[in-house]
């Protein structure tokens, strides 16, 4: 996904220029740094590894080699990633490769910015224009694709699950509804940390059996439970808190104002909190991921006053927000 912010370049050709971004994701699909590290191989040998045509894959690696992601020994006829090449490998710390590589969810995804003009026309989503079903519709029909994305979503939130457990006060909830929680990543850094607390998750199968496993690997089991269910039909009633992170972002309006009102009905009751845990447009947020949500969701960042006035929408009110960890907010609202 994006992540460039500004550029100090003098030419907006070497901005717009698509051979470079294209050759790296080609080059990450390929597996090519996790070939040819750390000692290099020639285009033959890499060839023959990817299926490749040799003479097509020499001029994407000589390419590479301009732009410093790939080394060429001369005598040797080998290529090698460099230090920025090796970002690619499948066990780098950063964590790119799920969304370079085209096959996976979150470069696939990226694919349809060639819709962008259509998503600004219009306001909608490129996605579904480009690939012809929507993002979540792809992942059901795909399940290499769901279980990529489920990857994806679990990298990212392990430094962030870590930071949401330990700067909230979740002992003020004796059970969490974790709405879409995927895997149980964050639900489980939150158990973990405050022993008193009892949760559940509520995502589609069979991103829920994976969270049984994760709470049974945790040693969670008495105080974890994962249920199949969506934000888009009515949710259980009864718990303390209903937590959505990183779930409103990814929709219009409209559909927000529905995961919003599904859990304001499932809280109206005993008054529980609503909480959500989202990027806030304007506080460190990428505007590059912005168009990205816009493109492949029809989504976006909101600012607190935008969520405060969805969620006024949905009978709910904004009763406090603070930082919760590395880009994200925590916003409590409660039945109004």
């Amino acid at each position: 996904m994006p992540r460039v912010q500004s550029s100090t370049t003098s030419s907006v050709w070497d901005l717009a220029d698509l051979a470079t971004p294209m050759a790296i994701r080609t080059a990450a699909t390929l597996r090519l740094a996790d070939h040819a590290y750390p000692h290099g191989e020639t285009a033959e040998q890499l060839a023959a590894e990817t299926g490749t045509s040799t003479v097509a894959l020499r001029r994407l690696l000589d390419h590479l080699v301009t732009v410093d992601v790939f080394a060429l020994d001369v005598e040797s006829d080998r290529y090698r990633p460099t230090t920025l090449g090796t970002q690619m490998r499948r066990d780098a710390p950063e964590g790119v490769l799920p969304v370079l590589d085209m096959t996976q969810a979150g470069g696939r995804a990226e694919l349809a910015f060639v819709e962008l003009l259509a998503s600004v026309t219009t306001g909608e989503a490129a996605y579904p224009r480009h690939f012809g079903r929507d993002f979540w519709a792809d992942l059901d029909a795909h399940p290499q694709l769901r279980r990529s994305f489920d990857q994806q979503m679990n990298w990212r939130f392990q430094l962030q699950a870590p930071q949401i457990s330990q700067r909230y006060d979740w002992n003020r909830f004796g059970t969490v509804l974790d709405v879409g929680g995927g895997d149980g990543t964050l639900l489980t850094e939150i158990l973990a940390a405050h022993p008193d607390v009892h949760g559940q998750v509520l995502d589609l199968e069979p991103t829920t059996d994976a969270a049984t496993t994760r709470f049974a690997d945790a040693g969670l089991t008495e105080r974890a439970q994962a249920a199949p269910g969506s934000f888009f039909d009515p949710l259980p009633t009864g718990f303390d808190a209903y937590l959505l992170s990183d779930i409103v972002h990814d929709w219009d309006d409209d559909h927000a104002r529905t995961i919003l009102t599904h859990c304001r009905d499932a809280a109206a009751p005993t008054k529980a909190a609503v909480l959500l845990i989202e990027p806030i447009r304007g506080q460190g947020t990428s505007t590059g991921i912005d168009l990205f949500m816009l493109m492949c969701f029809g989504g976006g960042e909101r600012t607190i006053d935008d969520i405060a006035t969805l969620a006024n929408d949905c009978g709910l009110a904004l009763s406090s927000h603070a930082p919760v960890s590395d880009g994200r907010t925590i916003l409590e609202l409660r039945p109004s």
